[in-house]
């Protein structure tokens, strides 16, 4: 059964995927910074910038605070705690799996061979 979409999950791994705001969230998990001299570190337009702290904006994971002229960022975790715990649920899946593959390739190794991949397609004669 599919679960009904999760658009905030959705925009976080949106926000993550692009590498300019993956460092942008770098940089901020290191404190709190002001929009210009975050811009400064990056090789593109202060426009640009903008553009990506909007996205992160969007996403939930970065907090714009106002103070006269500046615009200070603060990291905001939590979403990202979220994004780790649905991955947690498919890492926890598949190494069920793969402990369940080496069982049974263990098993094969002792019986005295390794287990032949069948091959699809015709009959062999």
């Amino acid at each position: 059964m599919v679960k009904a979409r999760e658009p905030q999950l959705d925009r976080v791994y949106g926000a993550i995927a692009d590498p300019t705001r993956r460092a942008i969230l770098m940089a901020l998990a290191r404190g709190e910074e002001n929009v210009g001299s975050l811009a400064d570190r990056f090789p593109i337009s202060f426009n640009g910038v903008s553009k990506h702290v909007k996205v992160l904006e969007r996403a939930g994971l970065v907090d714009r605070r106002i103070q006269g002229r500046e615009h200070w960022l603060r990291l905001r975790p939590e979403p990202l705690r979220e994004a780790a715990r649905w991955l947690e649920h498919y890492r926890t899946f598949w190494n069920e799996r793969l402990d369940a593959l080496e069982t049974f390739l263990v098993g094969q190794e002792r019986r005295g061979g390794a287990a032949r991949p069948r091959r699809g397609g015709g009959s062999r004669t």
